[in-house]
Order: C-alpha cells, then sequence, then structure tokens
C-alpha cells in the first residue's frame, strides 16, 4: 500500500489507493483520486489477528485500516505484522501465512 489519503484533523480515512492500482492503471495524467478503493476494510483494535487474517483472505487484501469506535484511524495492520508474531509464536500458522502470502502457482 502505497497512498492513504489521511485528511483532517480527526485522521479520518477518507480513501486508500494499493500498490498494484497504481502499476496497471496509471498513465502520467491519472490522480489517485482516479483509481482508489472508496470502500474500506477496516478492523478495531480489540479484534483477534484470526479474525483479522479472516478479513484479509476473504477481501483477497493483505492491509486493514485500524480504527476506533468513532472511525478515527489508529494504524495499519498488514499480513507481514501478522506474520511475524505468529512466526516466533507457531510455526504452522507461519506456514499458512507464507502460502497465502505466495500462493502455489
Amino acid at each position: 500500500m502505497k497512498v492513504a489519503d489521511l485528511i483532517g484533523s480527526r485522521k479520518e480515512v477518507f480513501s486508500i489507493t494499493e500498490e498494484t492500482s497504481v502499476q496497471n492503471k496509471c498513465p502520467a495524467w491519472m490522480k489517485a483520486s482516479d483509481i482508489m478503493t472508496r470502500e474500506l476494510v477496516t478492523v478495531t483494535p480489540d479484534m483477534t489477528l484470526e479474525d483479522c487474517l479472516r478479513l484479509m483472505e476473504q477481501n483477497t487484501i493483505f492491509h486493514l485500516l485500524v480504527v476506533d469506535e468513532g472511525q478515527v484511524f489508529r494504524g495499519m495492520l498488514s499480513v507481514s505484522d501478522i506474520l511475524r508474531v505468529v512466526a516466533s509464536d507457531e510455526k504452522a500458522r507461519a506456514d499458512l501465512l507464507e502460502a497465502f502470502i505466495f500462493p502455489p502457482r
């Protein structure tokens, strides 16, 4: 993920643009607003990593925006973040995540 539109004093997240969207469709004259994703998948800080990973898999995404109850941006969770935690704890789950990140072709 390369571009996030964080606008306003409340750090509200308006949109996000995936790097692959830019690479696949971006003539020099296009703006981020032309290709950004408007329906964002968000999680709350208290969601389990298992639930977050499930959301990523269901939506075929690698990042989730973390927002509080007021929809204020608090951070971003990536597959790499989850892999780092899981790999240090359980090898089987790390293998599962690796298969998700690098699916067999």
